[in-house]
């Protein structure tokens, strides 16, 4: 079975800078709001009114753009949406993926204690939907591919 890396955030630009492509699963607005340089964003859920609803299209759009062997570091906000689509990749075949654990914001290990995000240490930052990254040119890229 295929393990999925855990990396904290320095870990993770490292595996970037080694040739991870940064996908972040949050939803658009989050992503415009602030990013892994770089990043793709493919929403796993989306904002509507009653709260986050499943993005049908995020596995359809990973598998258009990415082969199994790709390799993939996901990203969110806390790490529980990254992890569930590492999930997903995996039982779908990916073989080298990586989860931002500790995710944009931050998260909370089993005693509550705070472990830093991305965001919050002094790691290079986007914000906004910039040209071939934003959902909407990814997934007109996926498309024609």
């Amino acid at each position: 079975m295929t393990r999925i890396e855990d990396a904290d955030p320095e870990r993770a630009k490292a595996l970037i800078e080694a040739g991870y492509v940064c996908v972040d699963v949050r939803s658009e607005p989050e992503f415009e709001a602030g990013h892994i340089p770089g990043s793709l964003n493919v929403p796993l859920m989306h904002r509507a009114d009653s709260g986050m609803v499943p993005n049908p299209e995020f596995l359809d759009v990973v598998q258009q753009l990415f082969s199994t062997t790709d390799k993939l570091l996901l990203s969110c906000r806390s790490g529980a949406r990254s992890r569930r689509a590492a999930e997903m990749l995996v039982q779908a075949g990916y073989t080298q993926l990586a989860d931002l654990v500790t995710g944009w914001e931050g998260s909370r290990d089993a005693f509550g204690r705070s472990t830093p995000g991305w965001s919050k240490l002094a790691l290079p930052v986007e914000t906004g939907a910039p040209a071939g990254q934003s959902y909407a040119d990814v997934k007109r890229r996926a498309q024609s591919s």
